[in-house]
């Protein structure tokens, strides 16, 4: 394979909201540099990108794709990302390693939530956007509108380089402002074109654009903005020759317009990106740390190899598969590189580039290159490997929590083992999905980031692992308190022929502020009861209070004090007063006011202003508080609290009420007062439930 320098390569992460034609755009860049020789559909699952049997099931993207082609010299690394918000971890690992995004938007429904979560995820890596528009061939369009939102969301440096001359079914010319040329795509679907000089109101247009374009390209230089004031303009030259760092800056956010089921546009945005786009001579260096957790800079032109793992995933055929990025150095077959995380040498057998589950071998990949290599042994995502000469850890990806939760249920006892091995492997391909064994609950809560991605996982625990599970709602983690003090005096007495069992126990107990928990004190006089049985007694009350005694949750928030007792000079023991402690306790508590607490979620929801008064009331309807509202670009930011035993799925019913448009984020608070009635329907189903696990034993 040929050897491309640094500045030959162009890596980008195609990203975008759902459904806005990013595997199709993908397809294009395949087609026009002849890797295909046709366009597959999304429908017939013919795509290079979209090759896993969900993917095709679904006819949506799951995972992130690695494809490569060259252009104009220059090597295109391309990551197609998926654009359902369930997947964002896909999205999230491209524009880590990519050099630039492309943004996708959809001509018809504009710019979504997902777009502007791709978009804060490449600012947050420090990269530089470029905006297309596709889907220009569809009824009803308005190109200008799009641009219109587009800047309203991300600024009025985002400006067309690209303009369709017509839209609806049949676009299929587009003004190429920097060229003043109309440019006419065939409708064969080959991405061939012809180009004539722009006239009459397209000419006089193109040169007012071209006069913004100088202004924008002349703000990111400062030479460049003196020549502008003194000549009032730039040269050809001069305007082509700072295009490239004016994208660096963003000062200008190119933009350009493209129907992708039928290759119109995708040429010269090719074009555009081999000419002007990020390279990784543009990132020279990426800062690291070393083994004692001080900063070092890794530079592209170091002879050390140091690259990124940005995605594991396990394949029938191949096993594991690691796609990487490589900062810096050079990366052989037969290598032997160290993982800094997991502090382990690794031995790189093969490397691949790849096209969807297309690969082709090389024996070597250069500094500012992607590929993939097979069979690490204990390599994941999100891991370093480099040079046992410089052992360096890249920064790993901040990723989103979950906000979606379910139970797992075994069908068939005795697969505990199976299940936790599935579930571990699931875990290193995709670390957003988690999963606990929750000793309290006694169940294991599995956590994805929607219902998607939930049945997703579920699926592959089934096929690939072999297990047999239903999903049902996890339990809450509610909590027992009071709110009056008790008292109680319990005697605890056995007597069995030999040895017996004596001791009293007197106690009070009250409540104490929120969130404390629990306070053991003891003030004891004289000689009734031996100090030494103290810790016996708190033992006891320790095991009631996280038995739960009004429906079985823990105790919380109350203070308790042993202050008097009696004892026997043979029979009293440790057992007897931990049992006397337990009873007492119990006792004190059902005559202390008990209550049931319910946990609390800050929760915060981003939708569009349409869907403002729906989704308020639906927060209503769960008993929420609005604690406050904002609003980022174009869209509306509630900030809530709601109980917790509110939000089984309710990602899933968020986006149902936004057509998709809407995201939340949740997590734990407080701990509230539950309502009367919703506490006694608590109790009687924790009732039935212990009554029905006594009557299976």
């Amino acid at each position: 394979m040929k050897t491309y320098q640094p500045s030959e390569i162009r890596n980008f992460a195609l990203v975008g909201h759902a459904s806005s034609g990013k595997t199709m755009l993908s397809e294009c860049m395949l087609a026009c540099s002849g890797v295909i020789n046709r366009l597959g559909s999304i429908a017939a699952g013919s795509t290079v990108s979209d090759y896993h049997e969900n993917e095709r099931e679904r006819k949506i993207s799951i995972q992130a794709s690695l494809l490569h082609t060259e252009w104009m010299g220059r090597k295109f690394n391309v990551l197609d990302t998926p654009g359902y918000l369930d997947f964002i971890s896909e999205a999230i690992g491209a524009l880590r390693v990519g050099d630039f995004a492309l943004v996708v938007v959809d001509a018809k429904s504009g710019v979504g939530v997902g777009t502007q979560q791709v978009w804060d995820y490449a600012t947050q890596f420090g990269i530089p956007k470029v905006f297309v528009v596709n889907g220009l061939d569809k009824e009803g369009v308005d190109f200008e509108k799009t641009v219109a939102e587009i800047r309203q969301f991300f600024g009025e440096r985002v400006f067309p380089m690209a303009v369709p001359v017509q839209t609806g079914p049949g676009f299929r010319q587009v003004l190429d402002v920097m060229r003043n040329e109309i440019i006419t795509y065939q409708d064969d679907k080959s991405g061939q074109f012809a180009e004539a000089p722009a006239g009459g109101e397209w000419d006089a247009r193109v040169h007012a654009m071209h006069q913004q374009v100088m202004e924008y390209i002349a703000e990111s230089d400062d030479s460049l903005l003196e020549k502008f004031f003194e000549q009032g303009k730039l040269s050809e030259e001069e305007l082509r020759g700072g295009l490239h760092t004016a994208i660096q800056k963003q000062s200008f956010i190119p933009l350009f317009a493209t129907s992708a089921e039928n290759n119109v546009g995708v040429a010269r945005l090719m074009d555009f990106i081999a000419k002007y786009g990020a390279s990784p001579v543009d990132r020279q260096k990426v800062q690291a740390h070393d083994a004692d957790g001080n900063p070092v800079d890794v530079a592209l032109t170091q002879a050390e190899p140091v690259l990124y793992v940005f995605k594991t995933m396990s394949e029938a055929k191949f096993g594991e598969l690691s796609f990487f990025r490589l900062y810096s150095g050079s990366v052989k077959v037969g290598g032997e590189l160290f993982n800094s995380d997991r502090r382990v040498t690794e031995k790189i057998g093969q490397l691949y580039v790849l096209n969807g589950q297309n690969r082709a071998t090389t024996d070597t990949l250069g500094a500012g290159d992607i590929g993939a290599t097979v069979k690490l042994k204990d390599t994941h995502t999100g891991n370093t490997l480099c040079s046992p000469k410089f052992v360096v850890a890249l920064p790993k990806v901040q990723l989103p929590k979950p906000n979606i939760h379910a139970a797992i249920e075994l069908k068939i006892k005795g697969e505990e083992d199976k299940m936790a091995q599935g579930l571990a492997a699931l875990h290193q391909a995709d670390p957003t999905f988690l999963y606990a064994v929750d000793s309290e609950l006694h169940q294991t809560v599995i956590s994805a980031q929607g219902e998607l991605h939930l049945t997703i996982l579920t699926d592959e625990l089934k096929k690939r692992f072999k297990v047999d599970i239903d999903l049902i709602p996890p339990k809450i983690r509610f909590r027992e308190t009071i709110k009056g003090k008790g008292d109680s005096k319990y005697r605890h007495k056995k007597q069995t022929g030999g040895a017996g069992q004596f001791a009293e126990v007197w106690m009070r107990i009250e409540p104490q502020a929120r969130d404390t928990g629990l306070e053991f004190t003891n003030s004891l006089v004289g000689q009734n009861v031996d100090r030494s049985f103290v810790p016996s007694v708190e033992k006891g009350v320790n095991r009631a209070a996280t038995e739960g005694i009004l429906a079985g949750y823990r105790v919380t928030d109350v203070k308790i004090d042993f202050y008097d007792g009696k004892m026997h000079p043979v029979d009293s023991k440790d057992i007897a007063f931990q049992i006397a402690g337990y009873e007492a306790f119990k006792e004190a508590f059902k005559a202390a006011r008990p209550c049931l607490l319910e946990p609390i979620h800050n929760v915060e929801i981003k939708v569009p202003d349409a869907y403002m008064g729906t989704v308020m009331g639906d927060l209503s309807s769960r008993r929420g508080k609005i604690q406050g509202m904002d609003n980022v670009g174009a869209l509306q930011v509630i900030k809530a609290q709601v109980p917790a035993m509110e939000l089984y799925r309710y990602s899933t019913t968020l986006r149902s009420l936004t057509g998709g448009r809407g995201i939340h984020s949740e997590e734990f608070s407080h701990y509230e007062e539950m309502p009367a009635a919703m506490q006694q329907k608590v109790i009687e189903e924790s009732k039935k439930a212990r009554e029905h696990a006594q009557a299976e034993k």
